[in-house]
Parts: C-alpha cells; sequence; structure tokens
C-alpha cells in the first residue's frame, strides 16, 4: 500500500488561512487535480474540521473522517464514513476494502497524526501564488521529515505541483 498526501498550498507554506478557511483559493486547474487524483485513489481521508469545509461529500470516492466522536467504523451515508480508529487502524481497514492508494487530505493534525507514525509514502504539494502571512501549515511543528524531490509540473496557468517521496 501507497500512501500519499495531497495538499494545496500557498509559497508561505498555508494551506488555510484558519481551520474554517475554505478552500476556494486555488485556481481552476488545481480542483481539477485534486478531483483526477482522488477519483484514481478512490479514497481520502480527513479530519472533521476539514471536512467541515467542503460543500458535503464529494462523489466518485470514500471520504474517512477521523473525529473523536465517531464510532469505530461508522457509515453515516454513501462514499461516508466517520472513524475513531488509529491512523494505521483507518489504513488497515482501507487495504481489506481492497484501496491500494488512500489519500491524506488534511488539515494539519491528521496530516501530522499520519506523519509521526511515518506512515505517508508520498507528498503531493500543489503551491499556488498566494502568500497569506499567517494560517496552518502542512504539519505541525512536532513533525520533521527528509524528503526527495521526483517530478514538478505546471498545472493551469500559475500552479505547480511537486512529487516527493519521504525518505524513511
Amino acid at each position: 500500500m501507497k500512501v500519499s498526501l495531497l495538499m494545496a498550498q500557498t509559497i508561505d507554506g498555508r494551506i488555510a488561512k484558519d481551520a474554517n478557511h475554505f478552500p476556494d483559493w486555488t485556481e481552476s486547474a488545481d480542483k481539477k487535480f485534486f478531483r483526477s487524483r482522488t477519483k484514481e485513489s478512490g479514497v481520502m481521508i480527513f479530519g472533521r474540521t476539514t471536512f467541515e469545509t467542503l460543500p458535503g461529500v464529494l462523489p466518485g470516492r470514500l471520504s474517512v473522517v477521523l473525529s473523536r466522536s465517531a464510532g469505530e467504523w461508522e457509515e453515516r451515508e454513501e462514499n461516508l464514513v466517520f472513524t475513531s480508529l488509529s491512523p494505521k487502524e483507518i489504513l488497515q481497514k482501507l487495504k481489506s476494502l481492497g484501496f491500494q492508494n488512500p489519500i491524506v487530505a488534511g488539515g494539519t493534525t491528521v496530516n501530522s497524526l499520519f506523519a509521526r507514525q511515518n506512515l505517508i509514502d508520498e507528498i503531493i504539494v500543489t503551491l499556488s501564488p498566494l502568500v497569506f502571512g499567517k494560517g496552518l501549515g502542512v504539519f505541525d511543528e512536532t513533525v520533521e521529515m527528509n524528503l526527495a524531490l521526483e517530478k514538478f509540473e505546471k498545472i493551469g496557468e500559475t500552479t505547480l505541483a511537486l512529487w516527493y517521496t519521504v525518505k524513511k
């Protein structure tokens, strides 16, 4: 199983201005890139706060939402599961369901949970030409990683996609 982290960020490394910031600041090509990658994977893993910034369940793929108040694996509607399982247990469950390349899609807390347990194999960042000045980062200050740049590609008019392998 290969676990990818997929995030849009600004030039100053921010994924949002705050926890309630709706992710509408990327260009349409970035949104298309996200849609394509997540549909190919078939599953996205979010924290509850990040999930709540979305307009609802994204069609064509399973949304797994981490929440301390959820049961172990609560199927709340089609393509939507809330869970209190650990990151490792979530990946085991997804593997048993046939998923091969789950995508961790934020926010900072969930990204950091997976990173601290050394569960991320690849990081794909789309870089938007914006500066927020302050806000949330991809990870919290407890995470340290060594990465190897594998490739980069311009998507759309203003966005750069960067693929990194996590050196373990």
